[in-house]
């Protein structure tokens, strides 16, 4: 928690405000007892109506007073931790953004939601009260037993004995708890995940009919999560019985105690009655606190999640090694990758090179890396032998953006934001023209459509769930097409494409007049036909590298995908 404390640097004052006005209005309510002793012994014993007028005007002005300064604290405390919640959002999300692939992979995106969402705002709530309360319950608990010394000394003491039960009741529980409200934030975690996956996947949960699956699954998990919260439920409700049980039996022996005290004159009425006041005051005070604890661990609990996520680097290797090692535009020197936690290679010993302005197609079955191998180019994984090499220098020489500006890539999963077309196509690049992305539009086959649904201000849903895939496809080229770079990486871009409109498409890639290096990355053998040079995986590693008739001629990898998707006649052709 010490080190999320920081994004209240800026709130110095309203921290400081909040618990000083909070001890203000604690003073003021330490003084009322004592007002109304006096009332007692010498108003209304003395029938003295004046001075019970007096007084009860003091205690008017006491409670105006403590309202204001009470109203105070509120404002101060709220505006820090309103300010604290909003930086330490930003703080979160800039952190994940800075992430690489593999801490994010490991982590979990679902995890990294709550941790955003939920996590901060138990945070935000934790110092809100922190502030408000934090010091004003104690202020007033040891106040109340230091003003009941200052009454009688011999029933203070019951205060001394009552104080020191309660600390240990209530620290005892909060130590029982903290560790179960981290499970039950990990439990929370799991719920997230699976409502994502059912959100998101809902068409293909519904065409294989798998509903009842889904709902069986997600109550057995919601199940875990509810006996989780109502085990730590059960033991932290009992701080409040078992305070208002030490409290009354503290109460029924201070009252005890002071009647004895009355009939031997050593007291007065209205010092019981102040006596019995602080005692009320540490009660009321005790069960604030205990619920301040409850609120406390809990956003303990979800602070050490979300410093586990702040102290995480990104893991991706940098050197400075600026040396030119080649000409070519992409170089792969005997190139292997290993996900984290994974337990064999994903992709073993990759050699090749990629000519400038060469058109490079990458085919292999599902699972055999095609994907991990163009991801090593924009370094979004550092290799875990070999190197990368790109316009002759090593991927991990490079700063990461400077790298990722010279590289188009087209995801396998076409990802849209919510806006228009005008906003995603600038993704690509921000200073772009409308014209520039008219054409880039046309050459990726989609300015039509663009064009029926209103042109670039078109508006775009969330995730394009707006346009059909062969349409969220063909914007995703589009918007790599903006930037004009020297590498375009085309992960699969086109498998929701007819194949004339992606033969259309993959003639105007294969003709810009900036002549960039293109990797195509596809399961389809048309896609990769006109290449320079193919490169046929085969469980991550390279069983084939030519051009098509070569490949027909030398590798039965590639011969099997042609032969699967042409026909044997064709193939012998």
């Amino acid at each position: 928690m010490k080190k999320l404390l920081v994004y209240l640097k800026d709130y110095k004052k309203e921290s400081f405000f909040a618990p000083l006005f909070k001890m203000l209005e604690a003073i003021f309510e330490l003084i009322v007892p004592l007002v109304v002793a006096s009332i007692i012994d010498n108003g209304i014993l003395r029938n003295n109506i004046s001075y019970v007028v007096i007084c009860s005007a003091i205690l008017v002005a006491l409670a105006v007073i403590g309202m204001v300064a009470a109203i105070t604290a509120q404002y101060f405390a709220a505006k820090a931790a309103t300010g604290f919640g909003k930086e330490l959002r930003y703080a979160l999300f800039d952190k994940i953004e800075s992430l690489s692939f593999s801490e994010v992979d490991s982590i979990g995106t679902s995890s990294l939601i709550t941790r955003l969402t939920t996590d901060s705002n138990q945070v935000q709530n934790g110092v809100n009260l922190v502030l408000r309360l934090f010091l004003r319950s104690p202020f007033i608990v040891f106040g109340a037993m230091i003003m009941a010394f200052t009454v009688d000394v011999k029933c203070a003491l019951i205060f001394v004995g009552v104080i020191p039960v309660l600390s240990l009741v209530v620290f005892g529980i909060m130590a029982y708890t903290i560790p179960k409200y981290k499970r039950v934030q990990n439990n929370l975690d799991s719920i997230t995940l699976k409502t994502r996956e059912n959100l998101s996947g809902a068409r293909v949960i519904r065409a294989f009919t798998q509903e009842e699956a889904e709902i069986n699954d997600f109550t057995e998990k919601n199940d875990i999560l509810t006996r989780l919260q109502k085990g730590v439920g059960k033991i932290s409700a009992l701080m409040n019985p078992v305070t208002y049980v030490i409290i009354n039996v503290a109460v029924i022996a201070l009252i005890y105690s002071g009647a004895l005290q009355v009939n031997k004159g050593n007291l007065s009425q209205g010092e019981v009655v102040a006596l019995y006041n602080y005692m009320s005051q540490i009660l009321v005070e005790l069960i604030k606190l205990a619920n301040l604890i409850i609120t406390i661990t809990k956003a303990l609990a979800c602070a050490s999640r979300i410093e586990s996520v702040m102290n995480l680097e990104n893991s991706l290797q940098h050197n400075r090694n600026n040396e030119l090692q080649s000409e070519n535009a992409v170089d792969f020197d005997n190139v292997s990758l290993k996900y984290k936690d994974a337990s064999e290679n994903s992709l073993e010993n990759i050699s090749f090179i990629a000519e400038k302005g060469s058109v490079i197609g990458i085919i292999g079955g599902t699972g055999s890396g095609k994907t991990s191998l163009v991801s090593l180019i924009p370094h979004f994984y550092d290799a875990t032998g070999g190197k990368v090499l790109v316009n002759g220098m090593d991927v991990k020489s490079y700063s990461d953006d400077d790298l990722r500006q010279r590289i188009g890539f087209v995801l396998q999963k076409a990802a849209l934001f919510k806006g228009t077309v005008r906003d995603n196509l600038k993704w690509g690049n921000e200073n772009a023209t409308d014209d520039e992305m008219l054409v880039a539009l046309k050459k990726a086959q989609v300015l039509d459509t663009v064009l029926d649904k209103g042109g670039l201000d078109a508006a775009i849903e969330q995730n394009g769930s707006n346009l059909s895939g062969g349409q969220k496809q063909r914007l995703s080229v589009a918007r790599a097409l903006v930037r004009k770079p020297d590498i375009l990486i085309l992960d699969d871009s086109s498998s929701a494409l007819d194949y004339a409109t992606e033969a259309a498409m993959r003639k105007e890639i294969l003709n810009l007049d900036y002549n960039p290096t293109v990797f195509i990355v596809s399961q389809r053998a048309s896609s990769v036909m006109s290449a320079d040079k193919i490169i046929v995986l085969d469980d991550g590693s390279v069983c084939g590298v030519g051009n098509h008739n070569q490949l027909l001629e030398q590798c039965d990898v590639y011969k099997e995908i042609y032969t699967s998707q042409f026909g044997e006649e064709d193939s012998n052709e």
